[in-house]
């Protein structure tokens, strides 16, 4: 599978990742190599990953508990007392193994310790290879907030080694292809349309899928690096998604729900609210919410939990000048950013997501 320059790295697939990074390890002259991992990474990628590593210098594991709950700057202050305590300098290289905690989390670390070191990802989920491990976007969670703490820094190289699927559960899978559907939704109505009968989907076409889906981040990022406007349509379906994983995250009497399936929920109520606000195609609207509410099922979101969850809106990353700004869409593939919404229509979103 041909590799994907970016402006700033390279992203290389399966059998091109092992080549390239024991190049690079050979060419660069490191102190020390930290290896990020979380519990079940480390148990079940990292022998596969360390077996094909040649090099000569000293790797350190360093292993952080899994889950979304462990994406703090607790964690943080743990990982870079391990480099301190481990004798990390400039000259040291931290890859990042694992999901989208370890690799938004591990690039944040290596982005501030020491004013930055190199960094690596090597993403093991669906989630980080199409969406988290791409575009450099570092971070951690304030409390229950998503993403509140971070900074904008690419790694030296990501390395997407599908086999790493083989070890992730079906949940895991769902998650992923969420940020996948909203690819299609926003950028090509072809992809979309390949990616709603998932009884199609094979390994060979799935690798052909996740190529595209990081295809079109790549682009969109090289486009707006910063996110001042067109990088902002990745985040469809975030702005209600990420405060109804916020709020189930922090609800003691709520199942948490995975990034995924928080955000096929924000989708269904954005393309609600596109419907009504930009007259977005009806038809498209019900075949949206039903391929959606097919793959993902129906989470209860009674009335109590409306206010709750509107109420951490004022916390959304997009937000500018106390305006709350929505990603909606005109069609499937045709965005529109800074939309804003009405309290009213938001609650008339929840009721036909509860249909």
């Amino acid at each position: 599978m041909t590799s994907i320059n970016t402006q700033d790295y390279t992203i290389y697939l399966n059998e091109a990742c092992y080549d390239a990074l024991n190049q690079h390890l050979r060419n660069t002259k490191y102190s020390k190599i930290f290896l990020l991992v979380d519990d079940n990474t480390h148990q079940f990628c990292l022998p596969t990953f360390l077996a094909k590593v040649e090099t000569e210098v000293n790797i350190e594991i360093i292993e952080i508990e899994s889950g979304e709950i462990n994406k703090t700057i607790d964690t943080c202050v743990g990982v870079w007392n391990a480099l301190s305590e481990l004798n990390a300098d400039r000259k040291s290289l931290m890859i990042n193994l694992g999901g989208g905690v370890v690799t938004d989390l591990g690039g944040f670390v290596a982005s501030t310790f020491k004013r930055g070191i190199d960094f690596i990802n090597v993403p093991t989920s669906l989630l980080s290879m199409v969406d988290a491990s791409i575009g450099g976007k570092t971070g951690v969670d304030l409390g229950n907030l998503k993403n509140q703490i971070g900074v904008i820094n690419t790694s030296v190289m990501v390395l997407v080694d599908t086999s790493f699927l083989e070890t992730l559960p079906q949940l895991e899978m769902r998650s992923g292809l969420a940020e996948m559907l909203k690819h299609g939704l926003i950028h090509n109505r072809l992809y979309w349309n390949k990616l709603k009968d998932l009884s199609k989907l094979s390994l060979d076409s799935l690798d052909d899928l996740i190529f595209e889906s990081i295809l079109i981040k790549k682009d969109i990022v090289e486009k707006d690096p910063n996110e001042d406007n067109l990088r902002k349509t990745l985040n469809y379906g975030h702005t209600l998604g990420h405060a109804i994983e916020s709020y189930f995250l922090s609800h003691p009497k709520k199942e948490t729900l995975l990034h995924g399936e928080a955000i096929a929920i924000g989708m269904v109520l954005a393309t609600y609210l596109s419907s009504e606000i930009l007259n977005f195609p009806a038809e498209d609207n019900d075949d949206i919410k039903q391929v959606i509410k097919g793959i993902y099922g129906h989470v209860a979101i009674d009335q109590e939990d409306h206010a709750p969850i509107m109420e951490l809106l004022k916390y959304d990353k997009k937000n500018e000048h106390g305006n709350i700004n929505f990603v909606l869409l005109e069609s499937i593939s045709k965005t529109k950013i800074n939309c804003i919404v009405d309290n009213d229509l938001i609650i008339k979103a929840f009721n036909f997501y509860n249909l």
